[in-house]
């Protein structure tokens, strides 16, 4: 029987009835931390929710409700160095060491629950959790019957630095054992809401916020240049290598109209080489799709269910 895990709660986001989280083993034996959902009645299907960069389990209590409620049963995870799950710096750094473990772990996670999932399956990855959604697909896996990703990480904008300079730098500091090092002097300290680039809606917004200030142990820092260059090295193999034209199941892409984090004419590309892919731009929405308001929320939430009803 697997082991328990924490699974915190703020008055914001209190934890479905029924909701818990265990520990599960991916590569290397890292200790993983995932939470699985239960619908009310049969569940028609099964949805694993791939969060982003710096997202716990926590962040998509209200998703796994919405899911929950259109009879999906729900597993959501922590990637590695992230939320509980084991951390790859000793402080709260966002760091990674190339894609292939990740990889590794999403399929230890889908193996970890196979036996609790009614089929058919669905994807839902946003940003990194798209991109490693997508690549574990291109991989091989085959588990899935569709698979729906939000604001994906397949092509980043890197600011005043030109995209060559920071591809350079990625992919020379890991090389001489400074991978671990910040790409970025920025603080923990919170980006106020009338600045930031995630949301349009406020309370979801400080809701977010409240969360990483009452559990801590959650929050991950700024990415170090080890984790970009996993970035630039897994959004290349879904550009340029072979297994993404070799992807069957029907795949939808949201790209967010106001898009400030990653490249949607990258989107867009690697959509294009999945054959039947739907590549969709959801107008007025900030990066955090899934965390927007209502009426630009709805407009993903139908194109999912298009998705749903069409393999569940």
């Amino acid at each position: 029987m697997a082991e328990a895990a924490p699974l915190f709660s703020t008055p914001a986001a209190p934890v479905p009835i029924g909701g818990a989280a265990e520990w599960f083993v991916g590569a290397g034996g890292a200790r993983l931390r995932a939470a699985l959902f239960r619908p009310e009645g049969m569940a028609r299907g099964s949805v694993v929710v791939s969060p982003g960069r710096t997202e716990p389990i926590e962040k998509y209590l209200e998703v796994a409700e919405i899911l929950n409620r259109r009879g999906f049963l729900v597993v959501v995870h922590d990637w590695r160095g992230h939320g509980l799950s084991a951390r790859l710096a000793a402080d709260s750094r966002g760091h990674a060491r190339g894609w292939r473990d990740f990889v590794t772990d999403y399929g230890a996670l889908l193996t970890a629950f196979e036996t609790r999932m009614p089929r058919p399956w669905l994807g839902l990855g946003h940003s990194m959790g798209g991109c490693l959604t997508l690549l574990a697909l291109a991989e091989g896996e085959t588990r899935f019957s569709g698979a729906i990703l939000t604001a994906p990480m397949l092509g980043l904008q890197t600011g005043q630095v030109p995209v060559s300079a920071a591809r350079l730098l990625a992919r020379a500091l890991p090389s001489v054992g400074l991978g671990a090092g910040l790409t970025s002097r920025e603080t923990a300290t919170p980006e106020p809401f009338e600045t930031n680039v995630l949301t349009h809606d406020a309370a979801r917004y400080r809701r977010n916020q409240d969360q990483v200030a009452a559990w801590p142990q959650l929050a991950v820092g700024p990415p170090t240049w080890g984790w970009l260059e996993f970035a630039f090295s897994a959004t290349d193999r879904l550009a340029r290598g072979p297994g993404t034209p070799n992807i069957t199941v029907p795949l939808a892409v949201a790209a967010a109209g106001e898009e400030r984090l990653v490249d949607n004419a990258a989107l867009e590309r690697v959509t294009a080489r999945v054959p039947g892919a739907r590549y969709l731009v959801i107008p007025g929405a900030y990066h955090e799709i899934l965390q927007e308001t209502d009426p630009i929320q709805a407009v993903f939430w139908a194109e999912f269910d298009t998705l749903a009803e069409s393999v569940a």
